[in-house]
C-alpha cells in the first residue's frame, strides 16, 4: 500500500505544528521521519491516525483520498500505530488487549477468547515472538509489551505501520530485535513510517529519510549520510556531535551513597541497597531503562523523598533528612528530569527563574525586596554566557523553546558555589545544538574539579559523558563499569545481567 500525505497543515492556535508537509511512503519500504522533539513528527502521525484533524491537506492510500474521523477509521483503512507510550491495559491479558476494540463473540454475545489466543499465537509464530496469550500485560517486560502492540496492529491487517519513537524504553538488544522485526515487515510489503530523533537508529534501518524542522520538511537525506550531516539538517547549522574531554583528574571527597533504600507511597522498594561514590573531577553516569529506580535515586539525593534510609554524604556532610532547600544550600546543583514540572515556573520571567531559590540572597535582595537592576544585569550575563535565545530577561520562561528552557535551568544550577552537580535527563526534549552546548558545560564542570552525576536513558549520552557507568535494574545497581564498556555488555546489564562479574 502506498501512503501519501499532501500539504498537511495542523495549527494549535497561533502555533503551526505542521506546515504544508508532503511525504510519500511506498509499500515495502521503511521511511524515517527524522527531527528533534517538537519538530512536528508525532503531530503529523496523529493526523494520519485520525487523532487530529488536519486544517489543510489530504491523506491518500493507493491514490484514494481518505477522510479519517478517528483512529477507528484509520485502522479500518489499514493503518496501524505502535505508540511511544504503549496503549495497553495492564490488568488485561495479551489476548484481551489484542482483541480490544474488535471483539469476536460466540453465541449469546460471549467473547471468543479462544479465537483471540489463537490469533496471538499465529502472529507471534510468524515473527518468532515469545508471547504468552494468557500473560498479564502489566507483568511483561517492556520489550515484550511492545511486541504486543505490534501484534495488535497486525491483527487489524495493518498495511501501513507507524512506529512513534519506538526505542525510548528498550535496551540495546531489544532495539536490535525491533529493527529486525521492522525489516521483516518491510520485506513482506508493509509500508513503515519510523519516527525518531536518534541518528544511529535511522541510519541502521531506513530506506529513505525525510527531515522535519520546526514543522516543515527541510529535505530528504540518504541513509548513508553521516551523523554530522543529518544533525546539521535537523538543526540548520553545523553541529559538533563528539564530546571532547581529557582524562579525569580525581580529587578527594565528593559524594558517597551507602546502603540507600527508598520506598514509594504504596510500600514498594524502588531503590534497593544502592551504594556508590563520585569523586571530584569525574562524571558517574547512571544508565538503565526508564523506570528502574533512577528517578527515585535522584530525588532521594535531593531530599525530595522522605521515605529514605541509608546514607548520602557530600564531603562528609550527611544529606539524608535534610530539606531540598538545605541540600541546595549544601552546594548541590540539580537539573531535574522534567523541567516544566520541577525546573521552571513558566509564568515567571527568565530573570526570576535564574534565581528561583535565591530570591532572599543578599546579592539580589535588600530588606526583602529584589533589586531589579542587579537581577537584570545578572540575567543578561547568564543569557549571553549560556546562549539563551530570548527576547530579553523579562520574557516568560514558559514561552521559550525546550532547549532554551533547559539552558535557563542549567545556567541557574551552574551559578552556585557547587560541590556536586546532579543532572537528570539533562538533554531530554532539546535540539541537537543545545545538546552540544549542555554536554560541553557538564564536561567543563567536571574539569573544574566538581563531582558530577548524570542520570540518562540515552545510552549515547551516557557513553559520551561518563568516566564510569553505574547501571540500574529494578532499583539495584547491577554493576559499575568503565566508560569504554561495549554497548552489548551495557545492554545486558540494563536487562539485569552482569557479564563482567561472570568474566571475573
Amino acid at each position: 500500500m502506498k501512503l501519501e500525505l499532501r500539504g498537511i497543515t495542523k495549527r494549535f492556535g497561533s502555533l503551526v505544528a505542521n506546515d504544508h508537509i508532503d511525504v510519500v511512503v511506498e509499500g515495502g519500504e521503511i521511511h524515517a521521519l527524522l527531527g528533534e522533539n517538537g519538530a512536528g513528527k508525532s503531530t503529523l502521525m496523529n493526523v494520519l491516525y485520525g487523532l487530529y484533524q488536519a486544517d489543510e491537506g489530504e491523506i491518500l492510500l493507493d491514490e484514494v483520498p481518505q477522510h479519517f474521523r478517528g483512529p477507528g477509521d484509520a485502522m479500518a483503512a489499514g493503518i496501524g500505530m505502535v505508540h511511544q507510550h504503549f496503549m495497553l491495559i495492564p490488568v488485561f491479558t495479551v489476548a484481551e488487549n489484542v482483541m480490544l476494540g474488535h471483539e469476536q463473540s460466540k453465541a449469546l454475545g460471549v467473547l471468543d477468547i479462544a479465537a483471540a489466543r489463537e490469533h496471538v499465537r499465529s502472529v507471534a509464530a510468524r515473527f518468532g515472538f515469545e508471547v504468552d496469550p494468557d500473560a498479564i500485560v502489566g507483568d511483561l517486560p517492556v520489550g515484550v509489551q511492545q511486541r504486543v502492540e505490534i501484534i495488535k496492529a497486525l491483527s487489524r491487517n495493518a498495511r501501513v505501520l507507524v512506529f512513534d519513537e519506538p526505542t525510548a524504553v528498550l535496551t540495546p538488544q531489544e532495539t536490535d530485535e525491533l529493527m529486525g522485526i521492522m525489516k521483516q515487515l518491510r520485506d513482506e510489503g508493509t509500508a513503515i513510517v519510523f519516527i525518531t530523533h536518534k541518528l544511529r537508529e535511522v541510519r541502521a534501518v531506513a530506506d529513505r529519510i525525510t527531515v522535519i524542522r520546526l514543522g516543515k520538511v527541510v529535505g530528504e537525506a540518504d541513509p548513508q549520510s553521516s551523523n554530522t550531516e543529518l544533525a546539521s539538517m535537523m538543526v540548520g547549522r553545523p553541529v559538533e556531535l563528539t564530546v571532547h574531554k581529557d582524562p579525569p583528574k580525581i580529587g578527594e571527597g565528593g559524594l558517597t551513597v551507602k546502603d540507600l533504600r527508598v520506598i514509594d507511597a504504596v510500600g514498594v522498594v524502588v531503590v534497593d541497597d544502592v551504594s556508590f561514590e563520585v569523586r571530584p573531577g569525574e562524571v558517574l553516569a547512571v544508565a538503565g531503562v526508564q523506570g528502574n529506580g533512577q528517578t527515585e535515586l535522584a530525588e532521594a539525593i535531593m531530599g525530595l523523598d522522605s521515605r529514605t534510609s541509608g546514607s548520602i554524604s557530600l564531603n562528609g556532610v550527611e544529606l539524608v533528612g535534610r530539606s531540598v532547600h538545605q541540600v541546595l544550600a549544601a552546594g548541590v546543583g540539580f537539573v531535574p528530569e522534567d523541567r516544566n514540572e520541577d525546573g521552571l515556573v513558566g509564568g515567571f520571567s527568565v530573570a526570576e527563574n535564574l534565581i528561583l531559590d535565591r530570591s532572599d540572597d543578599p546579592a539580589f535582595a535588600r530588606a526583602g525586596t529584589i533589586q531589579r537592576g542587579v537581577l537584570d544585569a545578572f540575567a543578561k550575563d547568564r543569557i549571553k554566557e549560556f546562549d539563551i535565545r530570548t527576547q530579553g530577561s523579562g520574557q516568560e520562561a514558559g514561552s521559550l523553546s525546550g532547549g532554551n528552557q533547559q539552558k535557563v535551568v542549567i545556567a541557574r544550577e551552574l551559578n552556585r558555589d557547587l560541590k556536586l552537580l546532579l543532572a537528570s535527563q539533562p538533554t531530554r526534549g532539546v535540539d541537537v545544538g543545545s545538546i552540544e552546548f549542555i554536554h560541553k558545560r557538564i564536561v567543563a564542570t567536571r574539569d573544574a574539579g566538581i563531582p558530577v552525576v548524570v542520570v540518562s536513558t540515552e545510552l549515547d549520552e551516557v557513553v559520551a559523558l561518563a568516566d564510569r557507568i553505574a547501571v540500574m535494574y529494578r532499583g539495584r545497581i547491577v554493576g559499575i563499569v568503565p566508560a569504554d564498556t561495549p554497548r552489548d555488555v551495557l545492554g545486558l546489564m540494563m536487562a539485569g545481567e552482569n557479564p563482567t562479574e561472570e568474566a571475573a
